[in-house]
């Protein structure tokens, strides 16, 4: 039967349509922001680089331009409704060398009143005051998302660059924070090179505090670890874009310096290794296991009691320890190799002996001695080149091997290099672009010194990731005196998880330090 509409449907629903659209919540910005001569006296702030305090809106430079506006919405309902809405989003883990957190989806299509009510005024008359301020046309783009941290999440030190970004901006949803809490934003000094050095400045969260600074190649920042196990520290952050700021050329490191091995013989091999790894059909099972899958654990490597006095030799006072920068790249101790006391230095010796790239040979099927054959079969080699040439990748999920240990090279001399560091409440490694450019096939050593106690959750351990993807390929735990060996190509590359709080010991007094060792090489056919 057909149907007709009555006269006034089609106006009633056009009205229906027009309250579903207008549901947006308007958000007031705090007074301040309408106030002409404050927006002149900041953006003459900001473009000599001088400090402005204006009512609620504070302008420092040091050690970049960098704004705190408190009170942002002048609405406190708002600010209860706007978190009510956000802590109902759904939220994802997000984990990898730079940071552990909890993430929403992107804000920029949300029709929750309140958040939507806070883009369009964020990206509506807040952006419009931001370009008048920096004296640039920002653009229409949408960049928001929300993210809760909570205890041990962290976001390390970085530069926020990325093509087509200008400022940056954080508003924070908390509940009353303390410094002890953890989670402040800190701001790094950067030396002459631009590479950041150490914080200066710490802003402890506060509801309804808006920072923002502008997005430059001095712009080094960090979430703190977050210390509270009791609060979640909510905020909502993004990217106001517009023309990138000028960048000069990054600062390339020296490449650190490689060794032959040292003129030891098997005596060393025989005085500090486990016999069992000294017997040729237990290095045949290795090395066929190794070839398998590029990478193999050798559990109680050391002889114990070797191994026992190493351990306790590292903790001794005498050693001097350098912190390894800069933080946008590392951070953690290593050892001034003349402090080590005897038996460390020998056990540093071991793994650099003529003896031991002989034995490294053995276990992996690498030439890394003369004495090694050298694989003649021209078949394998125009193989290994083909894989090499179609590019086809050498991991999966399930842990395939790192890299094939194809042997088309040039005969050379085998070299190492190496450290003894030590991992405590803080520290990592991070990946970056000059590590990927210099990747290389290469042979990762590290034997552990850590203790009964240490666990996989306080972090410390290596990830091996395949370059440009989050695919984890392969985890190395600490383990004490369990070698590990992994042999990985141009596409891999690897870092140390952030040592969380979680690591400190909690004592009747105070909390503790944990701390653990370890001997890390690299050796190269």
């Amino acid at each position: 039967m057909a149907s007709k509409r009555r006269p006034g449907e089609s106006v009633n629903t056009e009205k229906k349509r027009k309250r579903k659209r207008s549901c947006e919540e308007s958000a007031e910005l705090c007074s301040v922001l309408e106030d002409q001569q404050v927006k002149q006296t900041v953006r003459e702030a900001w473009s000599r680089r001088t400090v402005c305090t204006q009512g609620d809106l504070e302008l420092d430079c040091h050690p970049f331009p960098h704004c705190i506006i408190r009170n942002f919405l002048s609405s406190e309902s708002f600010v209860d409704n706007l978190q009510r809405e956000l802590m109902q989003l759904n939220f994802h883990e997000k984990s990898n060398d730079l940071y552990k957190f909890k993430q929403s989806d992107d804000l920029k299509k949300r029709t929750d009143p309140h958040i939507a009510g806070l883009r369009s005024a964020l990206f509506g008359p807040f952006r419009s005051w931001l370009g008048e301020v920096l004296g640039v046309e920002l653009e229409t783009t949408v960049d928001i998302s929300c993210a809760k941290y909570e205890y041990t999440d962290v976001l390390l030190c970085h530069d926020d660059e990325l093509e087509g970004r200008r400022v940056a901006f954080i508003l924070y949803l908390v509940p009353p924070w303390e410094n002890s809490d953890g989670g402040t934003l800190d701001l790094f000094t950067t030396d002459s090179h631009l590479q950041p050095e150490c914080v200066v400045k710490s802003l402890v969260p506060s509801l309804n505090t808006l920072v923002l600074f502008e997005v430059s190649p001095v712009s080094f920042h960090q979430v703190s670890e977050v210390l509270t196990e009791d609060k979640c520290r909510l905020s909502l952050s993004g990217w106001f874009h517009g023309p990138s700021l000028e960048r000069p050329p990054r600062n390339i490191e020296a490449p650190i310096p490689r060794s032959p091995h040292l003129p030891r013989d098997e005596t060393l091999l025989l005085e500090w290794v486990n016999p069992v790894y000294m017997e040729i059909t237990y290095q045949e099972q290795i090395q066929e296991e190794f070839e398998e899958n590029s990478e193999i654990q050798l559990k109680d490597f050391l002889n114990e009691e070797k191994f026992r006095e190493v351990n306790e030799a590292l903790r001794l006072a005498q050693i001097q320890w350098t912190k390894r920068g800069p933080p946008n790249k590392r951070c953690y101790e290593a050892a001034s190799l003349d402090t080590l006391p005897e038996c460390v230095s020998e056990c540093w010796e071991l793994l650099r002996s003529e003896a031991f790239f002989l034995l490294l040979s053995n276990f992996t099927g690498l030439r890394l001695h003369y004495l090694c054959p050298a694989d003649d079969e021209d078949d394998d080699k125009d193989e290994g080149k083909e894989d090499l040439q179609d590019g086809e990748a050498t991991g999966s999920s399930s842990v395939p091997p790192l890299a094939k240990t194809s042997k088309e090279k040039e005969p050379s001399t085998p070299v190492s290099c190496g450290e003894v560091r030590r991992w405590a409440h803080g520290g990592y490694t991070l990946l970056h672009d000059a590590e990927a450019v210099r990747a290389e096939y290469a042979l990762d050593l590290v034997l552990p010194f850590c203790g009964a106690d240490w666990e996989s959750e306080f972090g410390g351990f290596t990830c091996y990731v395949a370059n440009e993807e989050d695919e984890e390929l392969l985890t190395v735990y600490p383990e004490d005196n369990s070698l590990a060996l992994v042999y990985r190509d141009k596409e891999t590359l690897k870092f140390v998880k952030h040592v969380n709080h979680k690591s400190l010991s909690e004592s009747a007094d105070s909390a503790t330090r944990r701390a653990f060792y370890d001997f890390s090489f690299v050796y190269y056919e």
